[in-house]
């Protein structure tokens, strides 16, 4: 059985939906072994967020995710050279398939996926997405921590590490000038955290649209505070809370 990390629910709490009401959402995961279930499910709201942990990861919870992967996902997995970041993949990949196979009735090593064309070269390396119409997705890793969201309209979700006095030192360009000028008012030592929830919040949005770093994302006011600030009045941008050394969030496309 993958090994999974629930936030911010009690122990023995059943798992449920997270929905993007409030400033935090919480992400929850129940994530079966196998056999993995492919009876059809609704989904259980707009929005379900999923959280897991690589590093708990045994060898056999490896090797059964890694059955789980098409040959295209096994063949990139390969090319990672250190082995955390291929593990990191093949976790993230098996566990987007074991969340989509019961919402399309579909065994999670026979799912439809297939990817967009790039949104900068049009090269068929773009995010990967189902054949079929109905579930949207988004799945980011970083560190230990892999995010999955599934939802019935477009949507994004980031997760980072916090970021170095460097990164937020050399990224200033790629920050709407608002955003310039609300980081230069903080303290020094609340930057980093401050940089990284702006960050996340930027890449959530720009993946629910589909495009990616493609689009500058300093065209994009999103915030630097504890609230985000939804660049668009098509999407509801929320911050994910996550343990702490993270930073994560989501855009959902409202319906």
């Amino acid at each position: 059985m993958l090994t999974t990390l629930r936030t911010p629910a009690q122990p023995g709490d059943p798992p449920s939906p997270a929905a993007p009401p409030g400033p935090l959402c919480p992400a929850l995961l129940d994530l079966p072994g196998p056999p993995y279930p492919v009876a059809p499910r609704p989904l259980r709201g707009p929005l379900e967020l999923y959280l897991t942990e690589v590093g708990s990861q045994d060898d056999r919870s490896l090797l059964r995710a890694q059955e789980l992967l098409d040959a295209q996902e096994r063949a990139r997995a390969r090319a990672f050279r250190r082995p955390r970041d291929r593990d990191a993949y093949v976790i993230a990949h098996a566990t987007l398939r074991a969340l989509l196979s019961p919402l399309l009735g579909v065994p999670a090593d026979e799912l439809p996926l297939t990817r967009e064309p790039c949104a900068g070269c049009g090269g068929p390396h773009g995010r990967p997405v189902l054949r079929t119409s109905g579930v949207h997705f988004s799945l980011s890793h970083s560190g230990d921590l892999v995010l999955v969201a599934l939802a019935g309209a477009p949507v994004g979700v980031d997760v980072e590490g916090v970021a170095t006095v460097e990164a937020v030192r050399s990224a200033q360009c790629a920050l709407h000038a608002a955003e310039v000028a609300e980081l230069a008012r903080l303290p020094a030592h609340e930057r980093q955290a401050a940089f990284t929830r702006t960050w996340v919040r930027k890449e959530a949005y720009l993946k629910g649209l589909g495009t990616g770093l493609v689009r500058d994302p300093a065209l994009d006011h999103v915030g630097t505070g504890p609230r985000p600030v939804s660049p668009s009045p098509d999407w509801q941008l929320r911050d994910v809370l996550v343990p702490a050394g993270y930073a994560a969030a989501v855009a959902l496309r409202r319906e």
